[in-house]
């Protein structure tokens, strides 16, 4: 038995319409032009996932500066049926993790996900995502309409910690104000 590969490639102008087909297929809405546009700026934020050379899957994310926070927004992850559950996914969002953490300057990684996606729920909860709001009527048209947000907190930034270590290691009664 030969071992499968997964592996991740950019997103560019000639493999962009894998990834509108793709979306299509995945997601129950739909990206307009402008989401297109931005994925093709986005460097390592945005990529595809190939499976034995086939492309299976596709992140896309953007850096949220609202709040006063720096955040990052997975816009899309996700992977056609037949493959799921083989690791691919799970490659998508370690690229994405990695990126914030060598980043370092990242509150925490967000994303909707549409309230009765509980493999999508799980999938995230895995990696310690929490659910921290539910929008309703996020979505437009598509039932349910409503969004949990999920999130996952990320490390004290490196200036954080500085500070604390300042202290001598006591510990301060005052409560960490980020979400």
């Amino acid at each position: 038995m030969t071992r499968s590969s997964i592996e991740l490639g950019d997103v560019t102008p000639h493999n962009i319409k894998q990834l509108k087909k793709l979306n299509t297929v995945v997601f129950p809405v739909s990206y307009n032009d402008k989401f297109y546009v931005d994925v093709l700026e986005a460097g390592e934020l945005a990529k595809l996932a190939y499976y034995n050379d086939i492309v299976v899957g596709a992140v896309c994310c953007r850096i949220d500066t609202t709040d006063n926070q720096r955040r990052l927004y997975i816009m899309t992850l996700g992977c056609l049926s037949p493959y799921r559950r083989l690791g691919i996914g799970t490659v998508m969002f370690e690229h994405i993790l990695n990126y914030a953490e060598k980043d370092g300057n990242f509150d925490s990684i967000f994303l909707h996900v549409q309230i009765n996606n509980d493999g999508a729920i799980e999938f995230y909860k895995r990696f310690g995502f929490e659910i921290v709001d539910t929008k309703e009527q996020y979505y437009k048209r598509i039932e349910p309409a409503d969004a949990h947000v999920l999130q996952k907190t990320l490390r004290r930034k490196k200036s954080d910690l500085h500070n604390h270590a300042h202290t001598n290691g006591a510990i301060s009664d005052k409560k960490d104000r980020r979400t």
